[in-house]
């Protein structure tokens, strides 16, 4: 294992520390009634009064979090017609907007922060998309279903089928997840494009942190999803003040 990969692994579950975990019982929940636990990590990484843009922003749900419970002053994109209205419908600043097209309208270091959750397996060019991340938010937080984990391998591998999970409930005719990411491959992109990885964790299949250490393999294994807080790196960012 490299330099770099030992030094990504102290890292993973520090995001976990002093996050607000013990106010679960407030957390937005999905239609489904699952708790929305990623949103609290979200939330214990973004400072209060923080510029934030979620891109990607659903109905609004953590977005009216980092409000009420940071006084962020955010704005929002979201693709879909009903996504928006439901934003609105919260008092959300959100117009309608594909990651994939939009973000090179915005200028540079325009956010504090730059949020893309559960987002990026879904959009056409996940690098270029994480390119314009970089360059429009101080910092940038990601999260993303980890198909590294052992259940979707074991569909593959004893059924021979898609997996269908917790956090990929869709059929694969259904899902809008285009590339199939795990844990290791972001880190792997991480270090490509010289971003900084500031923290990172995994989360479980029922979205709880997973508090304790492990090499990078294991999280790839057993982390149903990743979150990950990152920033440009040395080169980037000296680039970006040119």
């Amino acid at each position: 294992m490299s330099g770099a990969e030992d030094r990504i692994d102290d890292r993973l579950g520090d995001a976990a520390s002093g996050a607000p975990w013990e106010a679960a019982e407030t957390l937005p929940r999905s239609p489904e009634g699952a708790a929305r636990i990623d949103h609290i990590v979200v939330l214990g990484l973004v400072a209060p009064g923080a510029r934030v843009l979620d891109i990607g922003c659903g109905d609004g749900s953590l977005l009216a979090l980092l409000r009420d419970r940071r006084g962020v002053d955010g704005r929002g994109i979201e693709l879909s017609r009903e996504g928006v209205n439901a934003c609105l419908s919260r008092g959300l600043p959100v117009i309608q907007g594909d990651a994939d097209t939009d973000l090179a309208n915005y200028p540079d270091d325009a956010f504090d922060v730059v949020v893309l959750s559960q987002t990026i397996q879904a959009t056409r060019n996940p690098r270029i998309v994480l390119e314009h991340l970089l360059r429009i938010g101080r910092q940038v937080i990601i999260s993303f279903p980890n198909f590294g984990h052992w259940r979707v391998r074991a569909e593959l591998a004893f059924r021979g089928r898609m997996p269908v999970t917790e956090i990929m409930p869709e059929a694969w005719y259904e899902t809008p997840n285009i590339h199939h990411c795990t844990i290791r491959d972001f880190v792997g992109l991480c270090r490509e494009m010289d971003a900084r990885i500031v923290k990172a964790t995994a989360l479980g299949v029922r979205g709880r942190p997973m508090r304790f250490s492990m090499p990078w393999w294991v999280w790839n294994l057993i982390g149903a999803q990743g979150v990950f807080l990152l920033r440009r790196g040395r080169a980037a960012e000296a680039t970006s003040r040119r």
